[in-house]
């Protein structure tokens, strides 16, 4: 019997501290690649061993994510989100603290076992908690603050942290433990089903789930082939300095609204549908921007800024699409799948880093790298649908 506490719907209050939750999770993941001169100086070390401290993250986060989230499936929900989020702002107080090299890398890993898995249990939680009709408004909401923070927080972040490194992440455990305030006093408690971990991990068996995922990390690995570089691409036709922080700043801008636009589609239309829409619409972006980087002077200058606000539109909108998509194909197990979506884009990022890298090594010029995110989202594609062709057919047997 639910008490009445978990009875009580999550209304935009409780969204709205959820949404601060991931908007201090957007500055931390972006902000210290942005800081890297700063940091290997103070801490005595190499520029690469400086940047580890963003690699660290990323893996420990697509490791942790998923084995967390498996073994908390039992657990009250808000007690999870409230856990996660403490132990990621912990991990930031550590690193804002560290003397020492080995003490930030400490920080970095436990600020990313909370944050891989807060990540999952919240958009599993917002899944959980509203209404079919309201899912993807409710989702796209509470993802907001992480897109958010790109556009808002994290150059901010960039700016303040010039003289001291330390600030930004003082700035992000300060917004983290306000969150963790306002979750614990106004997010409703939600228990779940109580599953076997066996149960728990049956997504792992099913191909259609499996598929879904690596759809998100195809959309990933042709997004960072380009963002990764984006400076290559811009610096020759735009220059360095206020261009490049206006084009960053407008990216993370266009792809919040993508991302409130993508919420509303889902809610009216299958989210299948609107995958398949944003990765066709990302491909002629990608093939318009390969011809429009032709052309010469002030007009290239502009084909790639439209090239490069036009993927930040889908790929923002397509974070929404996706996690519902696997909402409905393991509902009993969101917070499983929505933690080994996060690892799959996190293994789409770091692939198009090194697929972008690979291919200016061979001697690729930087514009060649959209064509081949091209290359990419139509390979996605195909797999989309083959993965929705077989859900389909799957579908009147199991009813």
């Amino acid at each position: 019997m639910k008490t009445s506490d978990e009875a009580r719907p999550a209304g935009f209050g409780a969204l709205l501290w959820l949404a601060l939750a991931t908007f201090s999770m957007g500055i931390d993941g972006y902000v210290l690649a942005g800081l890297l001169p700063q940091i290997s100086e103070d801490l005595d070390v190499s520029n690469a061993a400086a940047g580890q401290l963003v690699a660290v993250f990323a893996l420990t986060a697509a490791i942790a994510g998923p084995l967390l989230s498996a073994l908390t499936g039992r657990w009250e929900r808000k007690a999870v989100i409230s856990i996660s989020l403490a132990v990621f702002v912990v991990g930031n107080l550590v690193i804002a603290l560290a003397t020492n090299y080995a003490m930030a890398m400490t920080g970095r890993i436990v600020s990313a076992i909370g944050g891989a898995l807060l990540s999952a249990v919240v958009s599993a939680y917002v899944l959980a908690k509203t209404a079919p009709e309201r899912r993807g408004r409710a989702l796209s909401f509470v993802l907001g603050g992480f897109l958010a923070a790109t556009a808002l927080g994290v150059p901010v972040g960039l700016v303040i942290g010039q003289d001291d490194w330390r600030v930004p992440l003082f700035l992000v455990t300060g917004v983290g433990a306000i969150a963790l305030i306002g979750i614990l006093v106004n997010v409703p408690r939600l228990h779940l089903p109580a599953l076997s971990l066996r149960a728990t991990l049956r997504p792992l068996t099913q191909p259609a789930v499996m598929g879904a995922i690596l759809v998100a990390t195809g959309i990933m690995c042709a997004s960072y082939l380009c963002f990764t570089y984006a400076t290559l691409i811009f610096g020759p036709r735009v220059g360095e300095g206020l261009p490049i922080i206006a084009a960053m700043f407008g990216y993370g801008l266009v792809s919040l609204i993508g991302n409130i636009v993508s919420g509303r589609a889902t809610d009216r239309f299958n989210p299948v549908h609107v995958i398949t829409l944003i990765i066709g619409i990302l491909v002629v972006v990608a093939v318009l921007g390969t011809l429009g980087l032709m052309l010469p002077g002030l007009a290239g200058a502009l084909a790639a800024f439209a090239w490069f606000f036009g993927c930040a539109f889908f790929n923002g909108g397509s974070g929404v699409a996706l996690q519902s998509r696997l909402g409905d194909l393991a509902p009993d197990s969101m917070s499983l799948v929505l933690a080994l979506n996060g690892s799959g884009m996190q293994l789409g990022s770091a692939l198009g880093g090194i697929l972008g890298g690979a291919l200016l090594a061979s001697g690729v010029h930087a514009d060649g790298l959209v064509p081949a995110s091209a290359v990419v989202l139509v390979s996605t594609m195909i797999l989309h649908l083959i993965v929705s062709r077989a859900t389909r057919h799957r579908a009147p047997a199991a009813a």
